[in-house]
C-alpha cells in the first residue's frame, strides 16, 4: 500500500490498530530516532570508530537523541577511576592516577580505614599523655593535702587540669593532627565495572563545570586550610572520559573554552586548575587528567559561523559533519514511524493515556501540514510532540480514558505558538480599526499576506497584511522614484525593484514623471521577503490604471522580472490566515498549489486561486469591467502571445490530508 494514493484516515484504518497502546516502543534508543537515517548511519560508524561528530539542523529533529545512542556502538573498553593524590612535593600539584573500573573506591575506602586507624592511635596516645598529667596531679595534691598543705595541693590539682587541657588543645591545633585526612585521596570520576560508557550532556556548561575547577578555599593559612587536592572538581570533559561529551549550541562556548576543548580532544588529557584568578584554586594545577572521549557537537546553521576554525577542522579531519533531516517522504513506512513517535512520546511521558485512531489519524495530518510540502512529512518531532502531550492533558483533565480527535483539535488551539497569539489579536484590531474591510473594492489597496514567526518554528503563522499604492507627480521632472515604507529589510527593498520593473513592462507607460508610493500598513515588526511581491504589483497597476481592487481578495506570490509567479514559502499558513480572516479568495503560486494542506476547521471555507503569471492575478483580483478587460488587452497586445502560457482553472480548497 502507497501512503500516497490513501487518504490519512482510511490509511489509519487499514493499520487495524484502535490505540497506541498496541504500538511496540523499541528498547533500544537508537531505534527510537525517526526520519534520519542516513546521520543514524553515521552515528553508528563514528561511534565504531571513535571518530567526533558535527550535527547541524533544525531544533527538535533528534540531535540530543542519536548523540545519546553512540554509547550502545562504543567498542567495549575498560572505564577508568580517576583518583587525585596530593603531592608531598608540591601541595599545589596534585598528582593523578587511573584504576581499572571499582578499584578506585576500593583503594579510596583502604585509605580512609587507614586514616581512621591513624587518628584514633593518635586520640588514644593524647588522651593517655592527658590523663596521666591529671593523675600525677590528684597523686602530688593529695599527698600535699595529707603534709596538711591544703592550698598548695589545691594550686597543684588546679594547674595539672589546666596544663592537661591546654596541652590537649595544643595538640589538637597542630597541623601535623590532620595530616591524616589530607593524605586521604580523591576520587575525581569513579565507575562500576560493568557501567555503560558514559554519556555527558555538556550543553550550556560553564567553565569550570566543562574542563574541570578547582574550588575556593577562604582559610589558607595558620593550619586550616583545605587540601589542594580535595579542592580539585572533575569537570565534564573528565567524567566522559571512555564514553560521549554531548554539546548542544556549541557555537555558544566562549572562545577560550572552543580552544581548551580542542586540546583535550588532541591531547585526550587535560590538566585541571581554577578557573577564576580570584580564587585560590587559581594557585592550583593538576597532573594531566583522562579525557579521551568522543565528541558530539550540535546546533543550528549559524553555529557553523561561530564555532572555533580550529575546532571544527579538528572534526572535519577526524570526524564526520552530518546535516539533519527536517522532513520526510510521505510513505507507508514514514508514517508508520510517526505512529511509532506517538506512542513513544506517550511512553516517555508516564502522564497521559494512549491515542485512539482518530487522534492518530489527526497528529500524522498535522505532521503532513508542518512539513509545509505536499508528500512530505515534519521532521521537527519536539513540537509535535508537545501537541500530543496538550492533547493527552486535555483528555487526563475529561477524566478520559484514551485521547480522542476532539482532543487533538482542542490542543491544537491551546497550543498555539505565540506567533500565531500575536496574529490573533493583530487581526482583531485591524478589524477593529478597519485596516482591511474584507468586502467592496478600492483603488490601490491589496489584501496581502505574510507569516509570522522565525526559523525556529516549525509551523509559520499566517497574518493578512494591507498594501496600498499611491501615484503622484514627481518630484523631479522626468526622474520618478518608487517610495517604500514598512520597515523594510533587504531582499523586501529588492523585491520592490524587481516589482517596479514588471509595472514598467505590463503598463506600458511612461513611470518616469510620477513617484510611486508604496506602503505596508501596521507592520511593525518589520517586512523581509518577496513574498508580497504580486501584492506590490497588483496594488500599483490598480492605482496607475484606476481600476479597483476586489477587497475579498488576498494573495500572495514572489515576482519576477518577467512576470512569472514564483513559489513562496508557508502558503498554507497564510491561506488559513485569509480564511481566519473571512476573506473569500485567495491568490497563491501555481507551483505552491499542492503544498496547502488544511485541517477540518479550514476545509472547504475558501476558493483557492493558483496564478502562473502576473497576468492570472490581476484577472482575478481586479474588479470586472470595461476598464479591467481593455487593460488586459493591452498587456496580451504587449506580450508576446508565444511566451502566453494557459490559464491554471480555478479550483477549490479542497486538498486536504
Amino acid at each position: 500500500m502507497d501512503a500516497k494514493d490513501d487518504d490519512v484516515e482510511e490509511w489509519v484504518s487499514n493499520l487495524g490498530i484502535k490505540s497506541t497502546k498496541e504500538i511496540e516502543v523499541p528498547k533500544l534508543l537508537f531505534n527510537q530516532v525517526i526520519g534520519q537515517e542516513h546521520a543514524g548511519e553515521v552515528i553508528k560508524k563514528a561511534a565504531m570508530q571513535k571518530r567526533h561528530v558535527l550535527l547541524i539542523g533544525e531544533p527538535g529533529t533528534g540531535k540530543s537523541m542519536l548523540a545519546q545512542s553512540m554509547v550502545d556502538f562504543l567498542p567495549k573498553e575498560d572505564l577508568e577511576d580517576i583518583l587525585c593524590f596530593p603531592n608531598p612535593e608540591d601541595s599545589n600539584k596534585p598528582k593523578i592516577k587511573t584504576f581499572p573500573a571499582g578499584k578506585g573506591k576500593e583503594i579510596l575506602r583502604q585509605y580512609q580505614i587507614k586514616a581512621e586507624r591513624e587518628k584514633k592511635d593518635r586520640s588514644k596516645s593524647l588522651l593517655f599523655i592527658v590523663l596521666s598529667i591529671i593523675l600525677l596531679g590528684a597523686i602530688l595534691a593529695i599527698y600535699l593535702w595529707i603534709s596538711g598543705l591544703q592550698g598548695t595541693a589545691i594550686e597543684i590539682l588546679f594547674l595539672a587540669i589546666i596544663g592537661a587541657a591546654f596541652l590537649y588543645i595544643i595538640m589538637a591545633m597542630n597541623p601535623a593532627a590532620r595530616m591524616e585526612r589530607a593524605m586521604v585521596p580523591k576520587l575525581l570520576v569513579g565507575h562500576n565495572p560493568n557501567d555503560k560508557p558514559p554519556f555527558i550532556d555538556s550543553t550550556g556548561a560553564h567553565s569550570g563545570a566543562l574542563l574541570g575547577d578547582v574550588r575556593h578555599d577562604p582559610f589558607q593559612s595558620g593550619g586550616l586550610e583545605t587540601p589542594a587536592h580535595e579542592r580539585v572538581e572533575a569537570g565534564n570533559m573528565q567524567k566522559a572520559d571512555k564514553g560521549v561529551l554531548f554539546i548542544d549550541e556549541i557555537n555558544l562556548l566562549r572562545p577560550e573554552d572552543q580552544q581548551a576543548l580542542l586540546s583535550a580532544m588532541q591531547e585526550k588529557r587535560f590538566a585541571i586548575s581554577g578557573q577564576s584568578e580570584r580564587s585560590a584554586g587559581a594557585m592550583v594545577q593538576t597532573e594531566p587528567v583522562p579525557c579521551d572521549f568522543v565528541l558530539v557537537a550540535a546546533g543550528n546553521l549559524d553555529a557553523i559561523r561561530n564555532m572555533h576554525p580550529a575546532l571544527r577542522s579538528r572534526i572535519r579531519g577526524y570526524g564526520y559533519e552530518v546535516y539533519m533531516n527536517d522532513t520526510m517522504e510521505d510513505s507507508d513506512d514514514n508514517r508508520k514511524k510517526v505512529v511509532q513517535f506517538i506512542a513513544q512520546e506517550i511512553a516517555k511521558d508516564k502522564k497521559i493515556p494512549p491515542f485512539d485512531s482518530g487522534a492518530i489519524t489527526e497528529i500524522l495530518k498535522e505532521a503532513q501540514k508542518r512539513a509545509g510540502r505536499k508528500g512530505r512529512l515534519t521532521l521537527r518531532l519536539r513540537e509535535l510532540g508537545g501537541l500530543v502531550r496538550v492533547a493527552g492533558d486535555i483528555a487526563v483533565t475529561n477524566k478520559q480514558v484514551i485521547v480522542t480527535a476532539d482532543d487533538v483539535n482542542q490542543a491544537r488551539s491551546l497550543s498555539k505558538p505565540v506567533e500565531q497569539q500575536i496574529a490573533d489579536r493583530a487581526i482583531e484590531v485591524k478589524k477593529l480599526y478597519k485596516m482591511f474591510t474584507g468586502s467592496g473594492s478600492a483603488i490601490g489597496k491589496v489584501n496581502g499576506l505574510a507569516v509570522m514567526g522565525s526559523s525556529d518554528m516549525s509551523d509559520f503563522t499566517g497574518v493578512v497584511m494591507p498594501i496600498v499604492a499611491e501615484i503622484t507627480q514627481a518630484q523631479h521632472p522626468h526622474n520618478g522614484m518608487v517610495y517604500a515604507t514598512g520597515k523594510l529589510g533587504e531582499i523586501a527593498k529588492e523585491a520592490v525593484q524587481n516589482v517596479s520593473a514588471v509595472i514598467k513592462k505590463i503598463s506600458g507607460k511612461n513611470v518616469a514623471d510620477v513617484d510611486i508610493h508604496i506602503q505596508f500598513i501596521g507592520t511593525y515588526e518589520g517586512v523581509e521577503g518577496d513574498s508580497a511581491s504580486v501584492s506590490i504589483a497588483t496594488a500599483v497597476i490598480s492605482s496607475l490604471e484606476s481600476i479597483p481592487v476586489d477587497q475579498t481578495v488576498a494573495m500572495t506570490g514572489s515576482l519576477s522580472v518577467r512576470g512569472d509567479v514564483l513559489p513562496v514559502g508557508g502558503v498554507t499558513a497564510k491561506v488559513e490566515a485569509a480564511i481566519d480572516t473571512g476573506l473569500s479568495k485567495v491568490i497563491v503560486p501555481a507551483s505552491n498549489f499542492n503544498d496547502i494542506i488544511l485541517d477540518e476547521a479550514h476545509k472547504d471555507k475558501i476558493q483557492i486561486i493558483p496564478a502562473t503569471r502576473i497576468e492570472d492575478v490581476l484577472e482575478n483580483a481586479l474588479i470586472t469591467g470595461p476598464e479591467k478587460d481593455k487593460f488586459l488587452q493591452k498587456i496580451k497586445d504587449l506580450v508576446n502571445p508565444a511566451s502566453d502560457i494557459k490559464k491554471p482553472v480555478q479550483r477549490r480548497g479542497t486538498n486536504v490530508a
